[in-house]
């Protein structure tokens, strides 16, 4: 039981440290390097943008996915349009994940008349703040009622839906 204290001890603490060592992935405008967190975008013609989104190391993926969707909605508001289809999408991950491990090893060993026996439990989480992805589209903008496709958003609804509660910097 003496062992087990620091055990449990260290495996608290390090899932603490774990939990505080990626800030959250914020919705704004990339600043400088390609890199860096935040969305931009690219005109590509009068209705139609590419648009990136970089997430920061540990952002999950569907929250990539939305915040650039929303950047697109917001760029057809701008643009005096209704909704916008997806003609295109990429997403690319940058960094690993280890995740926990877990492992047992066990030995034994004689030295004359005497022997021993050995077994070792040993433990590794995560400490870093996992992968880091970045999510591309290519859209194209409409007016007026949207198509029934599932490629396509109302820009209004997403704005409203994704946008609401968002983190800004």
């Amino acid at each position: 039981m003496k062992i087990a204290k620091p055990v449990i001890a260290a495996a608290v603490s390090g899932l603490l440290l774990a939990a505080c060592a990626s800030a959250p992935t914020v919705y704004r405008a990339q600043a400088g390097a390609p890199n860096d967190v935040g969305y931009s975008e690219y005109r590509l013609e009068a209705g139609r943008y590419r648009v990136t989104f970089q997430g920061g190391p540990g952002a999950s993926e569907a929250q990539i996915a939305d915040y650039a969707l929303l950047r697109a909605a917001e760029l057809a508001l701008q643009d005096g349009y209704d909704w916008f289809r997806i003609a295109d999408r990429s997403t690319t991950g940058s960094g690993y994940d280890r995740g926990p491990r877990m492992s047992v090893g066990g030995g034994s060993a004689s030295f004359g008349r005497h022997s021993s026996f050995g077994l070792g439990v040993g433990t590794s989480f995560n400490l870093g703040p996992g992968p880091a992805f970045s999510r591309s589209i290519e859209v194209v903008f409409g007016k007026g009622a949207p198509p029934r496709d599932r490629d396509v958003y109302d820009a209004r609804d997403v704005v409203k839906n994704v946008g609401y509660g968002r983190q800004r910097t």
